[in-house]
């Protein structure tokens, strides 16, 4: 089951990055140093008690005068409505309750997703529950007081989101058909893509749980086999949202991601890779997903014998962190290759879902030491004892050695190719945990 999306809404000044930073924990002040990997604090992978969830942050709101506040407030309650499983609402206490709380509130509880009502800056409960009450006259609910910057009531708030989440998405648990999903830029060819594999058998299912307003859930059959295909082509831009198209098309992404298997990355052949093309990639290579990368209207570039290799090389050159991602030239316009794409996503499915016995894994990785030293410091050595496979979706794998901080970043990824030479694992990334074990004297 994918992982629920929690979006925060709220006006200026109320405290949402406060909030946003205090449920993700440390991790969020990790700035990760992987190529193409978004850095600008949009979305992190989050866990309370038993439950793990995904919190965006739908994004600041520079206000010039307040009917501009009002427009983007309603324009970031959309994005949350439009994408998240369960919207918190954060309202100040000490501003009180204003006209652009109750025109939002009246937007987000027309849309009939969960929304936790969140008073913030509550530094003493006794002191403000007059205050706090004030805010029942939204009508969406509980107020839950917390104070983000003094870490107060977010257990209590954590609490009121999570019984939200076990309300969702468990008639979908036993559907195992693979799930793709066609992400990309605007205007790269999504849509022509969803339309030439579905035809005019499309059928739109949009109460599936999980399932946003606008990314819809097309079951397909191809070749005597059902797929479900989240098509992120009818992500359009709303007409109110300028400035904050990137933002919201990342959003987005991040939603048809979590709920997929395989990711089809849709490439313009024309533009090449964008800055937003690898931001995309990286949201699909954080989260573990099989990739394919489409370089779709390949029938309108001119063309040599060598200029497929030149155009993959190109693109392995700034999506370097994923050189496991599968190719495929295509051009949604005459069909070319789209049979090829299905070929791929059949494969993919196979590998993320391959087990390798740890006897056999072990044999590899004796040969693999073998072969190259492992690194020292310091005249300690890196010594690897044995490893195992934990689970699949991506593969994951346990390596236990004696010293953590001796397993170099390149040595991990030399046992990685020695496993990939072995075994394939053809476009899905693999994962290693290093743990440490006490050696035998």
């Amino acid at each position: 089951m994918s992982k629920p999306i929690v979006a925060i809404v709220g006006r200026p000044n109320v405290g949402k990055s406060t909030l946003f930073n205090v449920i993700a924990g440390d991790s969020i002040a990790i700035v990760k140093d992987t190529p193409g990997v978004t850095r600008d604090r949009i979305y992190a992978d989050c866990s309370w008690l038993n439950y793990n969830f995904t919190l965006i942050d739908t994004g600041g709101i520079e206000p010039d005068s307040s009917d501009v506040i009002l427009s983007q407030m309603r324009d970031q309650a959309q994005i949350a409505i439009d994408t998240a499983d369960v919207i918190i609402f954060l309202v100040d206490v000490r501003q009180g309750l204003t006209d652009a709380d109750g025109k939002v509130a009246d937007m987000l509880r027309r849309s009939q997703k969960p929304v936790v009502l969140c008073v913030n800056k509550v530094d003493s409960f006794k002191k403000m529950e007059a205050d706090v009450y004030e805010f029942y006259n939204l009508g969406i609910g509980d107020p839950i007081p917390v104070s983000a910057s003094n870490h107060q009531g977010v257990g209590d708030l954590l609490e009121a989101v999570s019984d939200h989440f076990k309300k969702d998405g468990s008639e979908s648990d036993d559907d195992d058909r693979p799930r793709i999903a066609i992400v990309g830029r605007p205007n790269v060819g999504k849509s022509s893509i969803v339309n030439r594999l579905v035809g005019e058998k499309r059928v739109i299912v949009s109460d599936i749980a999980g399932t946003t307003r606008d990314a819809i859930d097309t079951p397909l059959k191809r070749n005597g086999r059902e797929y479900i295909l989240i098509d992120t082509a009818g992500l359009r831009r709303k007409s109110k949202i300028h400035e904050d198209l990137e933002r919201y098309s990342i959003i987005r992404t991040v939603t048809a991601v979590e709920r997929a298997d395989v990711v089809v990355m849709v490439i313009d052949a024309a533009e090449g890779v964008a800055e937003q093309d690898a931001k995309i990639a990286g949201i699909a290579h954080e989260r573990g997903k099989g990739v394919i990368i489409a370089v779709n209207k390949w029938d309108a570039v001119e063309k040599d014998d060598k200029t497929i290799y030149k155009m993959t090389e190109k693109i392995k050159q700034t999506l370097a962190y994923m050189p496991y991602a599968e190719f495929v030239f295509i051009s949604a316009k005459t069909g070319q290759r789209l049979d090829k794409l299905f070929e791929l996503i059949d494969m993919i499915i196979e590998n993320q879902s391959m087990r390798i016995a740890t006897g056999v894994l072990n044999e590899i990785l004796a040969e693999a030491v073998a072969m190259q030293q492992p690194p020292s410091d310091k005249g300690r050595r890196l010594k690897i004892f044995y490893m195992t496979q934990i689970s699949v979706k991506p593969p994951t794998f346990v390596v236990f050695v004696n010293d953590k901080k001796l397993m170099h970043y390149s040595y991990t990824r030399y046992i990685e190719n020695q496993i990939r030479n072995a075994f394939g694992f053809r476009g899905t990334p693999l994962r290693f945990i290093i743990r440490e074990r006490k050696e035998d004297k």
